[in-house]
């Protein structure tokens, strides 16, 4: 088979989807299942909802496109703030889409008002990690101006934590998300059918707290396609972590000396996440091809007796005790910024196995 390659077992991604929406559903909260790590691969969302999802997510129109045009038509949510110049596609295409700045929604309203479609909306608060989101004094206004906007509804509010400063989901920030949703409500009479209380990084909260509050809903992506928790990386107990495997191939295999020599400068990638001191004897060192250009290779768990010590753009550097054969295939199990990388590669052919057959 071609490599590099990624193999994505949707039978394995349904089986933890199921088990998260059951866990989910005993403390009261839904799931909205993200699809955009598969650029939205139509099969995946009809296994995100055969397994009780109660909506899909993704981050580009294109993907949401791409389920539409496949005949899914359940309910789809944006989960970024659309582009302006893609508003009218973000009307056409998503029931729902994230929002954290006013003028955007109202370019959303002059493109449902021609399309005769109504828009809902989530607007995003800001609760400590700095990604995106409307501070909490301010969302009383943006509710406001919101509400006076023709074919758009406010469905909700929600955050984003732990994605771009690791901060983590706990009762204080998600406490005060709940408070504000019960505030907001109060102040203009209106019901918020979505409060979703984050990402993947919320599930360790959700199973712990004894105050879920007005949480209803969470984004979840990352736990169901490699049964992990995204704070810690550690596997979540009860799911599968093997539903994505990237394979590369070995084109060179030598015995080499560990240590580089000659004048240094500064190198053109990073080095290599396992940044423990090597050896200083000589030892197997194999190129495979499979670089920065096709995945995230920081972000890939080798295999016992395999160590990377090295990426550029079009190979990756490992160790071993012993020779590998030329054109034999290393298997490697991806992180998220892999996986995501790895389908977005035109270098990368992905293999989709099992789901359902419709």
């Amino acid at each position: 088979m071609s490599s590099p390659r990624i193999e994505v077992d949707l039978d394995l991604i349904g089986q933890n989807a199921e088990e998260l929406v059951r866990r989910t559903a005993a403390r009261g909260v839904s799931v909205t299942a993200i699809t955009k790590a598969l650029r939205g691969l139509p099969a995946l969302g009809r296994v995100f909802l055969a397994a009780g999802a109660v909506a899909l997510g993704d981050s580009r129109v294109e993907n949401i496109e791409r389920l539409r045009a496949d005949g899914i038509d359940a309910p789809i949510v944006l989960v970024r703030s659309a582009l302006p110049s893609e508003v009218g596609r973000v009307v056409a295409a998503a029931d729902m889409s994230c929002a954290t700045e006013v003028e955007i929604v109202e370019l959303l309203s002059a493109a449902a008002v021609p399309a005769r479609r109504v828009h809902g909306v989530v607007l995003m608060v800001e609760l400590g990690d700095l990604r995106e989101g409307i501070m909490p004094g301010d969302l009383p206004d943006a509710i406001a101006r919101c509400l006076t906007l023709p074919n758009i509804e406010v469905r909700g509010i929600g955050t984003n934590l732990a994605c771009r400063n690791g901060v983590v989901p706990d009762d204080r920030n998600l406490g005060e998300l709940s408070d504000l949703a019960t505030s907001i409500e109060a102040q203009f009479g209106i019901t918020l059918e979505v409060v979703s209380g984050g990402n993947s990084s919320s599930l360790g909260w959700l199973s712990s707290t004894e105050k879920v509050g007005r949480i209803n809903n969470l984004r979840l992506g990352e736990a169901i396609l490699l049964g992990r928790d995204p704070l810690g990386r550690a596997p979540i107990p009860g799911l599968h972590q093997d539903a994505a495997t990237i394979f590369a191939e070995v084109i060179e295999s030598k015995h080499k000396p560990r240590r580089a020599w000659g004048q240094r400068a500064q190198s053109t990638f990073a080095p290599p996440a396992d940044a423990t001191p090597l050896d200083e004897h000589h030892g197997w060192h194999s190129l495979l091809a499979v670089g920065h250009q096709d995945t995230d290779p920081l972000d890939l768990g080798a295999p016992s007796g395999v160590r990377i010590i090295g990426a550029s753009s079009d190979h990756l550097v490992i160790a071993s005790e012993h020779r590998l054969a030329l054109g034999s295939e290393i298997a490697f199990g991806p992180g998220y910024s892999a996986l995501v990388r790895s389908m977005s590669s035109r270098t990368v052919h992905p293999v989709v196995r099992g789901g359902p057959a419709f």
